[in-house]
């Protein structure tokens, strides 16, 4: 088949505690689901009904089968999943203390390596890649070999000027520290990638490592100085901003109670894969991507929280935002200027 969103890199079983607001020490009982960034948007554009599969390398164990099974779950091809022997499917366990805003992060089974990172180049099925609506990929990839030249070389099989229109690379720029060595080295291998990309999508934070500290619009600029087409920069609770050559819209976030804010940037790439697909507006495909994002801060869970197109254009409606493909606005449909950051 060929894919309207065909992701790579990361995968694991996300540990979350049952007991909310305690520490990790504190918590009696826990669910597993299904994780990993690129995994996850994979899961939220199959939510809005698209073909979505990954890329990426379990353990041969039984967490590795849980993986496949919750894949199949959620309508996302998994033919190029495969186990790699000697390692163990990651864990990843976080703390959920939604009254401070904090969500630790603890990643097991991914020092020193973990099988998403042993994605070899060539084992890579270029032309799948290269007829994919939208390629997508993490900074988190090019931490380290052999991943680092399979993204190289998936990116490479679809130059920036042979994409046919309605397809795009998006880059997710999600810089963990512990991944890297360095900030520097981080953004070295971003800058392979960057003239590859169609658009980029982060955090200020995360587009600093990747173009250096400034303001929003100055990272903006310099992704599009790259040859990047959107730059989407995350700001916080002052909601989210997209800019190209010749447009800039900026979509304040969706006051929802957050209850656990990881997978919510997941819901928000998966939907706004969903938003260009369609050929929406970009300011539509801001604003549904940005209440996708918030469903999903408001639930526990990223993968099984992932939102359907009802849910997100319901949220929208009720908040008075226009409803992307219907023609339906409201008259006070003013951006909100507060809500669960992204």
């Amino acid at each position: 088949m060929t894919h309207e969103l065909l992701t790579i890199g990361r995968i694991s079983v996300d540990i979350y505690p049952n007991d909310i607001g305690v520490g990790l020490e504190d918590v009696e009982s826990f669910g597993k689901y299904l994780g990993g960034s690129p995994s996850n948007v994979a899961v939220a554009a199959a939510r809005h009904g698209r073909r979505a599969g990954v890329i990426t390398r379990t353990g041969d164990d039984p967490f590795g089968t849980y993986l496949h099974r919750e894949l199949h779950k959620f309508n996302v091809d998994d033919s190029f999943v495969t186990p790699v022997a000697g390692l163990q499917t990651p864990a990843t366990f976080c703390a959920i203390k939604p009254a401070t805003d904090d969500f630790p992060l603890y990643f097991y089974g991914r020092f020193p390596t973990a099988p998403d990172l042993q994605i070899k180049a060539e084992e890579l099925d270029l032309d799948a890649i290269r007829k994919a609506g939208i390629f997508w990929s993490t900074v988190t990839g090019l931490s380290q070999e052999p991943s680092r030249y399979a993204h190289i070389a998936a990116h490479e099989a679809r130059p920036r000027a042979e994409l046919a229109e309605g397809q795009f690379t998006i880059l997710d720029l999600d810089y963990r520290p512990m991944f890297w060595a360095s900030q520097e080295e981080a953004r070295a291998e971003v800058a392979k990638i960057l003239p590859h990309v169609t658009v980029a999508i982060g955090n200020d934070k995360e587009c600093a490592v990747a173009v250096g500290d400034g303001t929003p619009d100055e990272q903006a600029d310099r992704l599009l100085a790259a040859g990047v087409e959107i730059a989407v920069v995350k700001l916080g609770p002052e909601g989210v901003m997209a800019k190209t050559r010749t447009e800039r819209v900026v979509s304040a976030p969706v006051p929802v109670e957050t209850l656990n804010g990881l997978g919510a940037g997941d819901s928000f790439g998966g939907a706004f894969c969903h938003g260009l697909l369609s050929g929406w507006p970009l300011a539509q495909v801001l604003d549904y991507a940005n209440a996708a994002g918030a469903i999903v801060a408001s639930r526990l869970s990223c993968a099984d929280a992932m939102p359907t197109p009802e849910e997100v254009t319901s949220l929208l409606a009720e908040r008075g935002r226009p409803v992307p493909g219907t023609g339906v606005s409201s008259a006070n449909a003013q951006l909100a200027t507060e809500g669960a950051a992204l």
